[in-house]
């Protein structure tokens, strides 16, 4: 699933190219894709003859503002791709959306597992009523509230594990497991590490990791394990530099020791177990 970096990656790939340029139509080839408003017919009038003006990003969410003050809000899930394409280039059997532009391209919503979705929100209704998983967010990592102090706050009094915290999109929005592994890494503690047994330091030392790799990331363009490719279908970068991430038997960077993996929270955690020793 694509994470904050990877989002961002795309954000900026679609505040390069669209900005200004008019929607003449489009075309929806997977019904369900469009979550609000229920009427395809309706979805695709919102947005007909408006121009994006910005493209924000919430956690994963990705959220273009239109020249009337509408919005289009997009979220890839697991394997959704938006790819800037020229309208003679043949389509890929999973293209689910298609937004023509006046300048000749256009924007397609490539999507194999048909869990992403996209929302056009009318000018006068606030996009929370409407994309309703934004008010469940966390901050955003990058966001000046996000500090050591927010952090040891949400995760003192709980008893679940460290790696299960960091996926909580409530808690920090954005980072999956991916992101939650490498910090982890660079923070030296093991995801299995109960919250509440966290001391200040290493609080400390998770603040920075998790806002390190995130940048790290997004300088090469995000990262392709699976699906993932940015606006012109080129793969992100980060996978060769991971220091933990799918390198299961592989021996770590620093100590050599060969990295592990077990099960937490319902997904695999990949681990140092010499560098990220607790004790």
């Amino acid at each position: 699933m694509p994470e904050l970096p990877e989002v961002e990656t795309v954000r900026c790939g679609l505040e390069g190219v669209t900005l200004n340029q008019k929607v003449t139509g489009g075309d929806v080839l997977l019904s369900r894709t469009i979550a609000y408003p229920l009427s395809v017919d309706e979805f695709i009038a919102g947005i007909k003859g408006k121009a994006f003006t910005q493209w924000q990003r919430r956690g994963k969410y990705l959220l273009a503002q239109m020249d009337d003050s509408s919005y289009l809000g997009v979220h890839l899930r697991m394997t959704g791709q938006l790819l800037w394409m020229h309208p003679n280039e043949p389509l890929h059997k999973h293209t689910r959306v298609r937004l023509f532009f006046d300048a000749g391209r256009e924007l397609r919503f490539v999507d194999q597992r048909t869990f992403g979705q996209m929302w056009w929100v009318p000018p006068n209704m606030a996009i929370a009523s409407v994309i309703t998983g934004l008010a469940k967010l966390g901050l955003d990592p990058f966001s000046s509230a996000f500090t050591v102090d927010y952090l040891a706050a949400k995760l003192k009094n709980s008893r679940r594990s460290i790696k299960a915290a960091l996926l909580d999109q409530a808690i920090v929005a954005g980072i999956g497991n991916i992101y939650a592994d490498e910090a982890l890494f660079i923070a030296n503690i093991l995801p299995s590490t109960l919250c509440t047994n966290l001391q200040i330091s290493q609080v400390e030392k998770l603040h920075a990791a998790i806002i390190q790799v995130l940048a790290a990331s997004i300088a090469v363009g995000g990262t392709t394990f699976s699906d993932f490719v940015n606006i012109q279908g080129i793969n992100g970068n980060y996978s060769g530099v991971a220091w933990v991430y799918n390198r299961t038997g592989e021996p770590c960077q620093i100590c050599s020791t060969p990295i592990e993996r077990i099960r937490l929270a319902g997904r695999s955690s990949h681990f140092c177990p010499q560098c990220q020793n607790n004790s």
